[in-house]
């Protein structure tokens, strides 16, 4: 029995859907890829222009990293379907530096930002997500959303009030048209439908064209025209190595976030490579460099179900023939309709389950706060960075604290060979948080002749722990009493031995 093209679609695996050899076999999925390209780049545009304006740049330097960024990253990244383009997070870092020097320490910037991201992603930073908790993440994810929704604020405070209605037909087209139908993304067919109403009807709402000029020209090779000296160097490596840090960041967590929604796995060190490539590429073609971007990817993959790099490539093929080749046309898009796909965006984003009454009852409350420090942080900063830092560094003190006092000390008196002496059995992790106040549990002056330590139950971790343990076998000493360590696993006793009585005075 022969199987309809849905029904083979049905049939696949995660994994499956994410090859472009299996979607260029099939029509069915061939179009939701392209559709989900087209509508990505319909909503790329205005937002390329705005981060241009926001980095202080002409509109064509955002459009050429836009399609630059996402034709490159199809073919070298390691997480299918992710968009990858000019965004906010560089356009702020780039912005100061372009202000001072010019568009052409800019492109400089761009390239050795591509040539740092290349150099980290050797080094493994993308083993360093390993290191980001769940809490953490789940803030990001919030964090975004709200950015995501915030950001429409300007195209919905202080215009004409046609608007408003425009923007709830769109949001009615983009939830309700996928209970009847799927054969084109919802997005799209609100997208078109409003521009179609606002041309026939000669609506007086803001529009595409309002946010600035579209190229005439597609790219062209563009060296940057720098002395190459170290003063040059000085001036661009500190906005390189930002950008290069920010870049990454963002693009990690959005291809764990990728990987989560399609319940599939990517390749962290080549998207991190992939991304100090595609940036190097759109530096010598005239862009202002970018990284992966959420809200896009979110429009590809949850709202037009694209699962493979035929969608991120033609993402990109579409931003340069709508920008170049139409763009008049696209110019007279109503912003309405954009805000409509991203306000449905913010919402599918959201991790509605996290902030559930049941949800936070039955959560650590260490987990919830670290959860509110980087989604306050990152819509306070409006940058993720700075969110992502502060969650993890939250979560690793709340951390520190919790296990500060897993660390436990028992003292028993016993008789040994008819000789009074005192044993501490010392059970738990021990670390610099633990083993701070370890010298404090001990009575030395009340303790008979005879201590010994006993650590049969406990591990030793750090410098932190020998010194402690140098501090409490002194203290002991000056009482004239001797102490035994005893019980030490191998690897604690070989860090004993190496380090014990070399870490300097004091405790």
């Amino acid at each position: 029995m022969a199987h309809t093209p849905t029904a083979v679609a049905e049939e696949l695996t995660p994994e499956q859907r994410q090859s472009v050899l299996r979607t260029l076999k099939s029509p069915r999925l061939l179009k939701t890829e392209i559709l989900a390209g087209l509508v990505v780049a319909l909503a790329l545009i205005p937002e390329a222009i705005a981060f241009s304006i926001i980095a202080g740049v002409d509109p064509r330097y955002g459009l050429f990293a836009s399609f630059t960024m996402a034709v490159s990253i199809a073919f070298l990244g390691g997480r299918p379907a992710m968009i990858s383009a000019a965004t906010a997070a560089t356009a702020l870092v780039i912005a100061p530096l372009v202000a001072s020097h010019g568009i052409e320490y800019l492109i400089a910037t761009v390239i050795l930002a591509g040539v740092f991201q290349v150099l980290l992603a050797v080094l493994g930073v993308a083993k360093l997500m390993r290191f980001i908790p769940r809490s953490v993440m789940v803030g990001f994810v919030n964090a975004l959303a709200i950015l995501i929704f915030t950001s429409q604020f300007p195209d919905l405070i202080g215009v004409p009030w046609l608007v408003y209605p425009m923007v709830a037909v769109g949001l009615v087209i983009i939830y309700l048209l996928p209970r009847i139908t799927a054969v084109v993304p919802a997005p799209l067919i609100a997208i078109a439908l409003l521009t179609v109403l606002a041309v026939v009807f000669a609506l007086n709402v803001p529009t595409v064209g309002d946010k600035g000029e579209l190229p005439e020209s597609i790219p062209e090779l563009f060296i940057p025209d720098v002395p190459f000296t170290m003063e040059t160097l000085q001036i661009i490596a500190p906005y390189a190595l930002g950008m290069a840090a920010v870049g990454l960041l963002e693009s990690l967590m959005t291809a764990k976030l990728v990987d989560d929604v399609t319940d599939t796995r990517s390749d962290k060190v080549r998207e991190s490579w992939g991304q100090g490539a595609a940036n190097i590429i759109t530096g010598f073609f005239g862009g202002m460099g970018g990284c992966a971007m959420v809200g896009q990817t979110m429009i590809n993959v949850k709202a037009s179900g694209a699962r493979t790099r035929v969608s991120t490539f033609m993402a990109g093929i579409f931003i340069l023939i709508l920008a170049v080749s139409l763009g008049d046309i696209v110019a007279l898009m109503p912003m309405a309709a954009l805000v409509a796909v991203m306000i449905f965006v913010s919402v599918a984003t959201f991790d509605w389950h996290s902030i559930k009454p049941s949800t936070l009852k039955m959560m650590p409350k260490s987990e919830t706060s670290v959860m509110l420090v980087t989604v306050i942080a990152t819509v306070w900063t409006h940058n993720l960075a700075i969110g992502v830092g502060l969650g993890v560094l939250t979560a690793m003190v709340l951390f520190a604290r919790r296990v500060a006092h897993l660390a436990t000390v028992e003292r028993r008196i016993e008789q040994h060979f008819g000789e009074e002496m005192v044993k501490y059995e010392v059970s738990g992790e021990l670390f610099f948080a633990s083993s701070n106040d370890l010298y404090t549990q001990f009575n030395y002056a009340e303790d008979p002749d005879h201590v010994v330590i006993d650590m049969h139950n406990s591990h030793v971790w750090d410098a932190s722990t020998v010194a402690s343990l140098d501090a409490i076998t002194e203290k002991y000493s000056k009482y004239g009493k001797r102490v035994e360590i005893s019980g030490l696993n191998t690897a604690s006793a070989a860090l004993h031995e190496r380090m014990a009585g070399n870490l300097g005075a004091g405790h």
